[in-house]
């Protein structure tokens, strides 16, 4: 097969698991948010950091440099696999008895029982993380959809089951530990993989030397990333970190998924051709105009009817997040940019930039944070959204180092994407401000159906290549 086929054929099943987990996902988590309240997600999400850096500090980016790696052994996997697994338990020792010390930085004891649970995940993902980057290397996406499906289904069953008898905040630990049971067991059978007992020292420097810098951005990406709720978990309450966690998870929707999906795809893609920088800029330029049609239009959608949204999910108590969910539907729109301009980055074997990249945009981020503090939650919010503006500039900067495509040549392309999707989204607004007396289900479908057909009538008529590339991708290709 074509690496054009594969990629394509990549793009569509990763899409279907990607997209398949998340319609379950959603599902199940809209049945635990009427079920629940939000300070019960808001306890989840006070532990996020933690889980986060942990995952991080457990791969050590080895995984990354299996896929971005030309050539391959049973001795490179095993190893990597074993350091994981090893790994993964010492952190999760380490989370276990420093549970106590961040149940007393937020002031809720329930946190140390709840971290020594949700945890173990760690040890579960760490001892099938090697077959899923065999996988991805191989571009063996399909498989990945069919194993993800059924465990996000067991898992989303046992949460709503415990949600329903009574149990709180345990439905969700439960729910994430039987999804990740489940997709490790699967990986094992369908990888037909098994590692070997044998551990290189020389493997294992190759790959965390890549590695160690990778996870060193990501360690930082994901504590600031969550600085937001840190901040308002202890400043604020829990209630609080449930409203902005919904509202951000709302927005991650289209948003992360989108991106991870396509990203999964594009970074063995752009691995294989890293050394040609005009088919890389070519097919880097094409993949991001092609996201960027796709997240435009629903966040601008989705932040206009977001009342109705919220209140039809997640009944009248999850509406004070609605305006959390608007403001963070802006950034939303330059996540995915963002996003593959680090790619970039990590194809060409600069970590070490990527790394200096991502304390320079953290560093800017506590100033934001300072500085936002001063105006409550809104002014975090807002300082976000300027944030992500800025990174924009910093990280295509180095784009148009290494392959050419400046910030200047980003926005130019992406520009009329915005403006084709802010058009539709004016005749949203007024459409829904004269349908507020109906059902929120009829303002919804409405307010959508009509941004959605005049969105893709404006693209046929204008003809524009990410539309028609998209629908290329849709109807021809074959799996």
């Amino acid at each position: 097969m074509s690496l054009r086929k594969q990629a394509t054929s990549g793009i569509v099943w990763t899409f279907a698991e990607q997209f398949g987990n998340q319609i379950v996902v959603f599902v199940v988590s809209t049945i635990l948010a009427r079920l629940l309240l939000p300070e019960q997600f808001g306890l989840i999400g006070m532990i996020a950091v933690f889980y986060a850096v942990g995952s991080a500090l457990f791969n050590a980016g080895l995984t990354q440099s299996l896929v971005r790696s030309k050539k391959l052994d049973q001795e490179d996997y095993s190893t990597v696999f074993y350091y994981n697994l090893f790994s993964s338990i010492i952190i999760y020792f380490i989370m276990f008895f420093t549970a106590p010390l961040v149940a007393k930085f937020y002031g809720y004891p329930i946190l140390i029982n709840i971290i020594r649970l949700y945890c173990l995940s760690f040890i579960i993902i760490a001892f099938s993380a090697v077959q899923q980057a065999k996988m991805t290397k191989e571009m063996n996406f399909k498989t990945q959809t069919i194993i993800s499906l059924p465990s996000v289904i067991s898992g989303g069953i046992v949460g709503i089951f415990l949600a329903y008898s009574g149990y709180g905040v345990w439905s969700i630990v439960w729910n994430q530990l039987i999804t990740a049971s489940f997709r490790s067991v699967q990986l094992w059978i369908y990888s037909k993989w098994t590692p070997s007992l044998v551990f290189s020292v020389p493997k294992f420097k190759e790959h965390f030397k890549f590695g160690y810098k990778i996870t060193l951005a990501s360690i930082l990406e994901k504590i600031f990333n969550n600085l937001y709720i840190i901040i308002i978990g202890k400043y604020f309450s829990a209630t609080q970190v449930g409203f902005y966690t919904r509202a951000d998870s709302m927005k991650n929707l289209p948003v992360s998924n989108i991106t991870m999906a396509l990203g999964r795809v594009t970074y063995p893609l752009f691995a294989e051709i890293q050394y040609d920088n005009i088919r890389l800029k070519r097919v880097y330029k094409q993949l991001m105009k092609m996201v960027v049609f796709v997240v435009a239009p629903l966040m601008i959608y989705l932040a206009i009817l977001a009342e109705p949204i919220f209140r039809f999910l997640f009944t009248e108590k999850w509406l004070p997040a609605v305006p959390y969910f608007q403001i963070l539907c802006v950034s939303g729109i330059l996540y995915p940019i963002q996003a593959y301009n680090s790619n970039v980055l990590n194809v060409k074997g600069r970590s070490d930039i990527f790394l200096r990249l991502t304390i320079i945009n953290k560093a800017l981020l506590v100033i934001g944070i300072i500085i936002g503090m001063q105006f409550g939650i809104f002014g975090l919010l807002y300082a976000q959204v300027i944030l992500s503006i800025i990174s924009f500039f910093f990280y295509a900067h180095f784009t148009n180092k290494f392959i050419g495509y400046s910030a200047f040549q980003q926005a130019k392309d992406i520009i009329p994407i915005l403006v084709l999707a802010l058009l539709p989204g004016l005749a949203v607004y007024f459409l829904d401000n004269n349908l507020v007396q109906y059902h929120d289900f009829i303002r919804i479908i409405c307010g959508l159906t009509l941004g959605a057909f005049l969105y893709i009538l404006l693209s046929y008529i204008l003809k524009l290549d990410s539309f028609f590339e998209l629908k290329r991708i849709i109807l021809k290709t074959k799996l």
